[in-house]
């Protein structure tokens, strides 16, 4: 049975996701950002364990640059599994997505070190960044567009709003995890096998959400009913590879202010010289932050639309990034260093929560998993992946510890570009 609301939307009974299925939606994109953050708590002992080099700050440029690494993937897998699911189905595509997140976890939980392998350790490290980054590069778009074919009417944002939640909700585990390890084990044994932990633990959840994604419903087309890619795309007059590029501007702000505020961690450590317990818990309410600012970014979008919420936000982030930094780095108090990424974290996840819902809507079925698959896996892999390693060079080149402000304010004005040209969602009617 559907139903057509007033303001067009139209919603079917059947397809009123439960509890259930929104939590195998996010659990994807909730295990990409758990592992991100996991990575970056313990990327100075990963540079150490598999990558050699003569100075701390060398192994942990090299480690950093094998994360990023697993960007270079994302694009493909943005292209292969986000076409997949246009024309198999949502369902089969998050499958595949995260047994290939099992695959790289478990290679980065398991793999002997440097001092035991030799080169092959590297070598193990990235391969698991490649695998992993193709699953992440095709994870956003069949569990976005689900969720947002999957909403009641006039919920669309709220709905969508969870892949951001779920980042949040990752990053807070991520942190009590990293903190209850550093607090719990010394040094040495962080060292040896203390950091595995972590990864063994996220590797644990996987079959759970296999079991979810298995028992879901299916919104995609058909298997075997969408048309080609070139038809598909002839369908939308031109206008479809305009929309993937101002999807992947209004990307970037929020891919780029996220994973800089992830590297509070090494950036306290390295250059504030705060204990790795108390950075690790800065980053445990970033997580929380993000949390709020996302369903409260959600409601707003549902109520007001989608370019407001997504506009103020940004403009307030590039505004307030630089003196952001300044505080941080003139102040060195625990105040300051709890209080700057809780700023960038609301500000990041209330606009983000409209981003991730505008982009689904902006393409018709037959090209919403793919359009925002690429879209999202080349903000990412040009921003977002080189957002770790192009900080810690410009520290290391430049000396300046502003460097991370200047990133997110470029990004800033990128996405805000995208985001006045693209047109408002919230009234359309999804096929």
């Amino acid at each position: 049975m559907q139903t057509v609301t007033a303001r067009g939307e139209v919603v079917s009974s059947k397809h009123e996701a439960s509890r259930g299925a929104v939590v195998a939606a996010v659990i994807g994109n909730a295990l990409e950002f758990y592992d991100f953050t996991v990575y970056a708590f313990f990327a100075a002992i990963i540079g150490r364990e598999f990558f050699p080099a003569d100075s701390a700050l060398g192994a942990l440029l090299l480690s950093v640059a094998a994360f990023g690494v697993g960007f270079l993937a994302r694009p493909l897998g943005g292209i292969v599994i986000g076409r997949y699911a246009d024309r198999a189905g949502r369902k089969p595509a998050m499958l595949l997505t995260l047994a290939l997140m099992a695959v790289g976890m478990a290679i980065i939980a398991f793999a002997p070190p440097y001092a035991s392998i030799g080169l092959a350790a590297p070598g193990l490290i990235v391969l698991a960044r490649l695998i992993q980054g193709f699953a992440w590069g095709g994870e956003a778009g069949p569990t976005t567009s689900f969720l947002v074919e999957t909403a009641p009417a006039g919920k669309r944002a709220r709905y969508a709003s969870w892949q951001v939640v779920s980042q949040g909700l990752a990053v807070l585990v991520a942190g009590t995890i990293g903190v209850l390890a550093s607090a719990s084990l010394s040094a040495e044994h962080m060292q040896a096998w203390g950091w595995r932990i972590p990864f063994v633990l996220g590797l644990a959840v996987i079959p759970v959400g296999l079991i979810l994604r298995r028992n879901m419903h299916e919104t995609g087309s058909p298997a075997g009913t969408a048309p080609s890619f070139a038809a598909a795309t002839a369908s939308m007059q031109g206008r479809y590879w305009k929309c993937v590029t101002l999807a992947t501007l209004i990307i970037i702000p929020s891919t780029v202010t996220v994973y800089v505020n992830n590297y509070m961690t090494s950036y306290a450590l390295t250059l504030l010289h705060f204990p790795m317990t108390m950075s690790i818990a800065v980053t445990m309410m970033v997580g929380a932050c993000m949390v709020v600012a996302a369903l409260t970014g959600g409601m707003l979008a549902d109520r007001f639309g989608r370019k407001v919420v997504m506009i103020v936000p940004c403009a307030l982030l590039m505004l307030v990034a630089y003196p952001a930094f300044v505080v941080l780095n003139s102040w060195h108090s625990l105040i300051t260093l709890f209080a700057v990424p809780a700023v960038l974290a609301l500000l990041t996840g209330s606009h983000a929560a409209a981003v991730i819902t505008i982009i689904p809507e902006t393409f018709p079925k037959v090209l919403r998993s793919t359009g925002l698959s690429i879209s999202y896996a080349i903000a990412a892999t040009v921003f977002g992946g080189s957002t770790q390693f192009v900080v810690t060079w410009l520290l290391r080149v430049t000396g300046n510890p502003l460097s991370p402000a200047f990133y997110i304010i470029g990004a800033c004005a990128l996405g805000l570009l995208g985001m006045t040209l693209l047109n408002e969602t919230r009234d359309a009617a999804l096929d």
